[in-house]
């Protein structure tokens, strides 16, 4: 395959990436492909997936949203990164990365989303009808239930959560919202006012009816159903959803990249 390295313009900073091209020829479509929370272009499935997606004859764009790994510098000591990350914003970036790919011919690209990026996968599909596949990967419920089910997991506010949610209501009265605290779980590290947008998480199944293209919905079996919820989505759904579970495979298909991929290229090949 043939990379370039990418920077497409946003209202405020570029969104930076990899654009990955079939060696041989114009490709049959592009894929998008949204990364996780706090991940970025370079790791996780937008680093797995392209060999093979373009050995099938597609190009694949990753790109890091604004919200990008947990914190990050780029040319100043200005922060930015998934600590002030906001769902406006990540919605924007995948409505400029989908911009950025029809400018280059494929106006009705796949969608692969992980985790995170899966939830503003199926977000991204209901607002643009012309997809013409969605690939969802790990993509976490969203919705009022998100945060309190990830706290319960072990994640973000573990037992903390209405004390860290009385704390950033109060920063953000106080005019501290851009302020970072701590986190006891994953990610860790949180702006006041970022945290509080947990609670306004799109919800995938209330949007689950609006997807009317083929989807993959692949979990893996060390993930809790309920927060990935693949099987309630598929009924749910307004198009054809396949489920596939893949055996020994936590959130982050750690050792099963090979067997991830090979599910994902299969659900592709027979899309025809």
């Amino acid at each position: 395959m043939n990379t370039s390295l990418v920077s497409i313009p946003t209202d405020t900073v570029t969104l930076e990436g990899a654009w990955y091209e079939p060696a041989a020829g114009r490709a049959k479509n592009a894929v998008l492909l949204f990364h996780g929370n706090t991940m970025n272009f370079y790791s996780g499935a937008p680093r797995f997936l392209p060999p093979a997606l373009t050995a099938l004859g597609y190009a694949c764009l990753a790109f890091n949203r604004r919200g990008h790994d947990i914190l990050a510098i780029r040319d100043s000591r200005a922060a930015e990164g998934a600590a002030f990350q906001t769902y406006a914003e990540a919605i924007a970036d995948n409505r400029y990365a989908a911009k950025w790919v029809a400018g280059r011919g494929y106006a009705r690209p796949i969608v692969v989303g992980h985790s995170n990026g899966g939830m503003l996968a199926v977000k991204h599909v209901a607002e643009h009808p012309q997809t013409c596949a969605l690939a969802l990967l790990s993509a976490h419920c969203g919705g009022k239930d998100m945060l309190p089910l990830s706290s319960r997991a072990g994640l973000l506010a573990q037992d903390r959560l209405p004390q860290l949610k009385a704390q950033a209501s109060r920063m953000v009265a106080e005019g501290r919202g851009r302020e970072l605290m701590l986190l006891p779980g994953w990610w860790y590290v949180s702006s006041a006012e970022s945290f509080l947008e947990l609670e306004n998480c799109p919800d995938i199944l209330e949007l689950a009816p609006k997807i009317a293209c083929p989807v993959l919905y692949l979990r893996g079996d060390k993930e809790p159903r309920e927060l990935y919820p693949a099987e309630e989505f598929a009924r749910r759904a307004g198009g054809r959803t396949s489920v596939d579970i893949v055996p020994d495979c936590d959130h982050f298909y750690v050792g099963r990249e090979a067997e991830v991929t090979s599910r994902v290229v299969r659900w592709l090949a027979n899309l025809g």
